[in-house]
């Protein structure tokens, strides 16, 4: 195999993190990617140094007004005659392999090419029959043609009975810390300012917001931290228990450390509420929503639950996309599934 074009949705924090890991993996093993990324500007993006001179489009985003989607502020603000520019600008010469993590420009380029595609996120598994939440029309029109691909393959915290493959995330990140007293929150959707207010009561609990700013919140047990992929590592394996929405990255990585969890999916989000369920039927997170100061203690006084480590799935990923001889994606999801119940941590790392 020659080269790899990876086009990834860049929105979310969570597509990119996905994305180093199989940079990392793709580069272990001598292949050629070329980036693509839309949603955001190029100067807003962050930690980018695994994929090299990677391309910035601007694609298409939503927008989020008081913790939901405003699609009508979504279709004004985006520019759709620059979005059809690019789609129909876009060239494929050279690649051997295309693969897409939720990103419309490289999507409705290779399918008015008619390039086959891999489509690669966890937005796939909505193809497949996973528990929903929230379901209404558009919704489900725009996870299923948004970023459309030949052959979705879909990740999640449980494969219910389907092909599908456990998240991509470090699994070589440690155990978290066992201290409930520590707070991560990750809400960047959010006002700080709301954010605040809900958690000032709480005086002895010790809460990390990451919402992009350094100011001080006049309050000594809340702090307010940038974005940065190092700082933010190091603070959730000090905490013993997050906060944030019903998206995919940040949850899974607290199944693997062993977070306490508590979500608040963003309103008229199908994908979030739908993530939400998920999570609660598996048992790993409390879900909420709305602030809601009672709510809070109630979580708060919780225990910590196993941490379950996941096999590196990108890495077998990455072999079994490069591979002449594939076995089947249903052979593959089953056999990393079995690897993550295989290592599960021992019971007596559970907090009593």
């Amino acid at each position: 195999m020659k080269k790899i074009l990876y086009a990834v949705q860049a929105t979310g924090n969570g597509h990119i993190t996905r994305a180093r890991l199989m940079a990392e993996v793709f580069k272990k093993l001598g292949l050629t990617v070329d980036w693509v990324f839309t949603g955001r500007a190029k100067d807003e993006l962050f930690d980018m140094e695994p994929f090299g001179d990677f391309r910035c489009f601007q694609g298409l985003t939503f927008n989020i007004r008081q913790g939901r989607i405003a699609y009508v502020a979504t279709a004004v603000n985006n520019n759709i005659f620059r979005f059809i520019r690019d789609i129909l600008d876009f060239s494929f010469d050279g690649y051997d392999l295309v693969i897409n993590d939720f990103e419309p420009v490289t999507a409705w380029a290779a399918k008015r090419q008619g390039i086959k595609t891999i489509g690669l996120s966890h937005q796939m598994a909505f193809h497949k029959t996973i528990p929903v939440a929230g379901r209404n029309w558009l919704a489900e029109k725009i996870l299923k043609n948004f970023a459309p691909v030949d052959m979705p393959i879909g990740l999640h915290w449980s494969d219910f009975n389907q092909s599908m493959l456990p998240p991509i995330i470090d699994n070589r990140a440690g155990v978290a810390s066992r201290n409930l007293n520590k707070v991560l929150v990750y809400f960047p959707f959010c006002d700080v300012n709301k954010l605040i207010n809900w958690f000032a009561p709480f005086e002895n609990i010790e809460f990390h917001i990451f919402h992009g700013t350094n100011r001080s919140s006049d309050y000594s047990n809340i702090h307010l931290h940038h974005f940065s992929r190092h700082h933010f590592q190091r603070k959730q394996q000090e905490c013993g228990s997050i906060i944030t929405g019903a998206g995919f990255e940040l949850p899974s990585e607290a199944i693997q450390m062993g977070h306490k969890l508590m979500v608040l999916p963003l309103a008229g989000q199908m994908e979030q509420q739908s993530n939400a369920l998920a999570l609660a039927q598996i048992d790993r997170a409390m879900v909420v929503n709305q602030f809601n100061h009672e709510e809070l203690k109630l979580w708060l006084q919780k225990a910590q639950p196993n941490p379950k480590k996941y096999p590196d799935v990108a890495l077998e990923l990455a072999k079994w996309l490069v591979s002449r001889k594939k076995e089947s994606l249903e052979s593959l999801s089953k056999r990393l599934w079995a690897e993550f119940h295989l290592n599960e941590y021992d019971k007596s790392t559970q907090v009593a």
